[in-house]
């Protein structure tokens, strides 16, 4: 059994941001990763920095962004975001220099609980732990309370909460598509049932994918044919070209995986705009998050067999329009990153999970109206951007006899001001674990995790979470009891821009 100070389960960014805070100021910390790498998706395809308003950007977030900007002799957001292996670099040295020591292919077991305490996780006992997965699995295995999926409307009386309409926009999908095979069966890639009523709360969660990176560069990996590839699991994507091509709708291939060469050396991050797209839409994510490793296997295959097949089929399928064809033929996978995984992402993008209820809990009425908190430790601005939630088909009643249309349902974006983050949103409820914190899975709605969810405010989060940790470790305080006043200044000092 390894005894240490504080352990933090989980390499993502704001894993390693806590990892690194908390062994800068001395404390013997252990990082548990159960993949190879680090970085989550900062180092996993997500090379795009979802940024929002600058100004609130602050703390080791903003001491990343120089370090990108460093590696490339720029200065500070002249590039949208590092290379995926410039990136896990980074954090790497960060790492080493801060002397934490990271244990690799450590999945979380045996976890150990008593007197609303953790004893010990994975082999390593700690006075404070710290949750960074993107699933929440110690947190849960821990008997901390949470939700999944999204509520509804009436929970919080949030005006975006629960099932949305389905409304037509960039990422829904045309009308007249029909969801069935001549023979009356679904197609694949089309969700079956019926949707739930507008405004309730179904447990869906946004959509997960794989953010790829791809190139143009000479030695590029050509977009291949998977063994496996199976053709009719395509045929909703040749209807979707058929009905544009029927209509005189003309859909550039950058409008359908983001071919824009937005980081260093030419290279794009692959994002999901459209309403066929990396994201897989149809529910297999609504299981994952409280799934056992073998069902989250299953899936994170499928999510990673659907975005290699659907390059390949947009490359190669006749009934994919010439233009795109042969812009996709001019693009391949980088040589030079995710060598060990096939040059495809080795993190599969858990857009949400598990989302924490701590001892305060933030929702859409705390975002828009950016609600002050005496406690907070961090700040946020990127916009709601609920992503996707399912594809599936309903009826539309049209005369004489109703009409069955294939639907994407879930996306919203609304923009919200600069928010604070409070310390109490990371923090479990007294009673439920009185060392543990939460800088991923945080105490939040669906709708207002839509937007703390992104990168640079794990980071900020996994800061805090990081200086709290250590805190409460030196002085067996519960982490209910760090003095937060104490740790905002900390974090000032550190460049953390906790008010505007």
């Amino acid at each position: 059994m390894r005894q240490a100070e504080v352990v933090v389960l989980g390499a993502t960014s704001a894993g390693v941001c806590a990892a690194v805070a908390a062994a800068r100021r001395g404390l013997d910390t252990v990082l548990l990763e159960p993949g190879r790498h680090v970085g989550g998706m900062t180092s996993g395809g997500l090379g795009y920095t979802d940024l929002g308003d600058a100004r609130v950007l602050g703390g080791m977030a903003a001491e990343f962004r120089r370090a990108v900007a460093g590696a490339y002799g720029v200065a500070p957001g002249h590039y949208a975001g590092p290379e995926p292996h410039v990136a896990e670099r980074i954090f790497l040295e960060w790492l080493e220099r801060a002397g934490v020591e990271v244990v690799f292919d450590a999945p979380l077991r045996d976890v150990v609980t008593a007197g609303g305490r953790i004893v010990s996780a994975s082999g390593h006992t700690a006075g404070v732990f710290v949750d960074a997965g993107y699933e929440g699995d110690l947190m849960a295995a821990a008997g901390v309370g949470y939700r999944v999926g999204r509520e509804d409307r009436a929970l919080h009386g949030e005006t975006f909460a629960g099932r949305r309409e389905v409304m037509p926009g960039r990422h829904g999908f045309p009308s007249w598509v029909s969801p069935f095979r001549a023979g009356g069966d679904l197609l694949p890639q089309v969700a079956d049932g019926p949707m739930a009523e507008v405004g309730a709360g179904d447990g869906g969660v946004m959509s997960y994918g794989y953010r790829v990176c791809m190139t143009t560069a000479p030695g590029r990996i050509p977009f291949e044919r998977r063994p496996g590839y199976d053709e009719e699991h395509w045929e909703l994507g040749r209807r979707l070209f058929r009905h544009w091509r029927e209509r005189g709708v003309e859909v550039p291939a950058g409008r359908l995986v983001g071919l824009e060469p937005n980081l260093p050396n030419g290279k794009c991050d692959g994002n999901s705009l459209g309403p066929f797209s990396l994201s897989v839409l149809d529910r297999s994510a609504w299981a994952y998050p409280e799934a056992g490793p073998a069902e989250r296997e299953r899936i994170r295959l499928h999510h990673l067999h659907h975005a290699q097949d659907l390059l390949y089929f947009l490359a190669t399928d006749p009934e994919v329009p010439a233009p795109v064809r042969a812009e996709l033929g001019r693009w391949g996978l980088p040589a030079d990153e995710f060598a060990d995984t096939g040059h495809l992402p080795h993190q599969l993008y858990v857009r949400e999970a598990r989302r924490m209820l701590g001892e305060a809990h933030l929702t859409e009425h705390d975002l828009r109206r950016a609600r002050p908190w005496p406690d907070a430790v961090a700040m946020g601005s990127y916009h709601l951007d609920i992503r996707e939630v399912q594809r599936t088909w309903r009826w539309v009643y049209e005369h004489p006899d109703p009409v069955p249309m294939v639907v994407n349902e879930g996306y919203l974006s609304v923009r919200v001001p600069p928010y604070p983050i409070p310390y109490r949103a990371i923090v479990p409820r007294r009673e439920e674990c009185a060392n543990l914190l939460v800088p991923v899975c945080v105490s939040a709605s669906h709708v207002a995790f839509s937007s703390i969810r992104m990168e640079v405010q794990y980071q900020m989060l996994g800061h805090a979470a990081g200086l709290a940790a250590a805190r409460a470790a030196a002085t067996g305080a519960d982490v209910q009891d760090v003095d937060v006043a104490a740790l905002q200044e900390e974090l000032a000092a550190a460049g953390q821009v906790l008010s505007l």
